[in-house]
């Protein structure tokens, strides 16, 4: 009975850790120039949060790409993937072996494409993006990409 409880907690903190994770949304990432290393890296953030605010003050959309899309299309994937590879594997075992490999597999598919779709690079609307970057660019920064 303990151990039900544990194990509740547990998937309770994981999905509290990914929905954290999943809640960032793109930033520009910024090369070390004479600017950033002049001002300093937290004025940096806050001339890029300036230029964020400029392109939505002019109507400009961030967009949809966000961590949460991410991590559910890539354990929408995992799950279909590792179901299909655990069925396969489990042909030897007859009906039992493609039963429990199917749900092994999909069970770590899941895991495997929700990490991997959590750290999957983000980038904004073209638009915004392409506003923020001028932006930055006009303050002396150097924009790398969006992370």
């Amino acid at each position: 009975m303990i151990r039900l409880r544990v194990k509740g907690y547990g998937a309770v903190v994981m999905i509290m850790c990914l929905s954290l994770i999943a809640c960032a949304g793109p930033e520009p990432m910024l090369r070390s120039n004479a600017k950033v290393q002049l001002q300093g890296r937290e004025a940096a953030k806050l001339d890029v949060a300036a230029c964020q605010h400029k392109a939505e003050a002019a109507g400009l959309k961030p967009g949809t790409g966000n961590r949460s899309g991410n991590v559910a299309a890539g354990a929408g994937l995992g799950l279909i993937s590792g179901a299909a590879v655990g069925a396969s594997a489990g042909l030897i075992g007859g009906v039992a072996g493609v039963t429990i490999g199917a749900a092994v597999g999909g069970a770590l598919g899941v895991i495997i494409g929700s990490v991997g779709g959590a750290y999957r690079p983000l980038d904004p609307d073209p638009p915004y993006g392409d506003a923020v970057v001028r932006c930055l660019i006009e303050k002396g920064y150097d924009v790398s990409g969006w992370e």
